[in-house]
């Protein structure tokens, strides 16, 4: 004789901006399906962004990236695709890629890309006036902001890449992190794009 058990759990809240129902069904026996149904809906009525604050840090400390997650390469050409100039740095910040662009005139964008998709969030102009410094560093210099977080990508999650237009050894510094969440720092080479530790990070 046949026997199956079905047990469902349904437990319906009702909060002030959003609820959670959970349904779950098993069948034993012959039938081996099991279905599982969540949705979780946290949305305000109101039609108002609601903050993204996975990465439980006060000190807005870059959220790793997760595999299949935009890479750091990928979001400075995204950005370039919508505002083109020059890429100076890429930062995975606030659940967003904050990619700044050196435009023509010597005018300057902060182009917000979506870790997951890839999609311009935003952009908005800055004001800034170290033009001059940035174009000097990268005068003569062969490596792209890509370039370098492509690079830097084998030695790990690229988080961020920045160009460093101080002192003698103007370059590319870039941030990587570990699975384990290990952040490292490194050195990207201007002309070769060859990766060496940053001496600070020693």
């Amino acid at each position: 004789m046949k026997r199956n058990i079905v047990i469902a759990v349904v437990t319906a809240a009702a909060l002030v901006g959003g609820g959670t129902a959970t349904a779950l069904a098993v069948a034993g026996d012959d039938d081996d399906s099991t279905s599982v149904t969540r949705t979780d809906d946290d949305r305000d009525d109101r039609g108002e962004e609601r903050s993204d604050d996975r990465d439980g840090d006060d000190d807005g400390a870059v959220r790793a990236a997760a595999p299949g997650d935009v890479t750091a390469a990928e979001a400075i050409t995204a950005a370039l695709k919508h505002t083109p100039g020059t890429a100076v740095s890429a930062e995975l910040d606030d659940g967003s890629w904050e990619v700044d662009v050196l435009a023509e005139g010597d005018t300057w964008h902060t182009v917000r890309i979506a870790p997951d998709s890839g999609k311009v969030l935003g952009a908005q102009k800055d004001d800034e006036d170290d033009a001059a410094e940035v174009r000097a560093a990268l005068k003569g210099a062969s490596v792209t902001a890509e370039d370098a977080a492509k690079a830097a990508a084998a030695k790990g999650t690229v988080v961020s890449v920045d160009l460093d237009d101080d002192g003698g050894d103007k370059g590319w510094e870039a941030e990587t992190r570990a699975s384990g969440g290990d952040a490292r720092d490194w050195n990207v080479d201007p002309k070769t794009a060859s990766v060496t530790p940053d001496r600070d990070d020693e």
